[in-house]
C-alpha cells in the first residue's frame, strides 16, 4: 500500500496494493498494524455503507463532540469525496481537499476527527464504504452548507439530489465556535 500526503496534512490518500489476474483481483482494505504505521490510528467502532444514485450529494457532516475518523472508499461506482478541516484554531482551518475515489481505482482517504464530510456521486449510482472511529451519536451530528461559499468546493455537479438536512446546514462562518472542534496543538 501506499499512502500518499493531501494539501490538508492529516488527511492522507492510500492507494492499496492490487493484485489482480484474469480472474479478477484482491485487495487488502485494512490492517491495523500496517494503517496504524501510515498514520492512521484509533480503533474503528462501526463500518457504514450507503447506496446513492447519481448527482446525489451527503454531506458536509460531523458530529462534536464524539468526532469520528472516518476511512472512506467506494466498493461500486464513483464519487468526488470532500475533507473540510474545521478544527477551530487549526492552520488550515475552512480549507478541504478533494478525491476521486471509485471501484476502478480502489483509493481510501482517511478523513480524522475534526473535519466535515461529504461526498457526490459522479456514476449512475455508487456504494460507499466507510470506517469510522467513534459510534454515531445523532444528537451531536451537524453539518456544513456544501455549497458554502467561502469553502470554494468544486463539487461536480451544481444542482445535487439533497436531503433536506443536508439542504437547512448554514455556513461555516455561522456555526458557534464552542460546536466546533479543537484543533489540538
Amino acid at each position: 500500500m501506499e499512502v500518499h500526503p493531501t494539501a490538508l496534512p492529516d488527511v492522507l490518500l492510500v492507494v492499496p496494493k492490487v493484485i489482480g489476474d484474469a480472474r479478477g483481483f484482491f485487495v487488502e482494505t485494512y490492517s491495523e498494524s500496517r494503517y496504524r504505521e501510515a498514520g492512521i490510528g484509533g480503533s474503528f467502532v462501526q463500518d457504514n455503507l450507503s447506496r446513492s444514485a447519481r448527482g446525489t450529494l451527503r454531506g458536509l457532516h460531523l458530529q462534536h463532540p464524539f468526532a469520528q475518523g472516518k476511512l472512506v472508499s467506494v466498493v461500486e461506482g464513483s464519487v468526488i469525496d470532500v475533507a473540510v478541516d474545521v478544527r477551530v484554531g487549526s492552520p488550515t482551518f475552512g480549507r478541504h481537499v478533494t478525491a476521486e475515489l471509485s471501484a476502478a481505482n480502489k483509493h481510501q482517504l482517511w478523513v480524522p476527527p475534526g473535519f466535515a464530510h461529504g461526498f457526490a456521486v459522479t456514476s449512475e449510482h455508487a456504494i460507499f464504504a466507510y470506517k469510522c472511529t467513534e459510534l454515531y451519536h445523532p444528537e451531536t451530528e451537524q453539518g456544513i452548507a456544501w455549497n458554502d461559499p467561502d469553502l470554494g468546493i468544486a463539487w461536480p455537479t451544481l444542482e445535487p439530489l439533497l436531503s433536506a438536512r443536508d439542504k437547512a446546514h448554514p455556513r461555516l462562518k455561522d456555526i458557534a465556535a464552542d460546536r466546533l472542534p479543537r484543533h489540538a496543538v
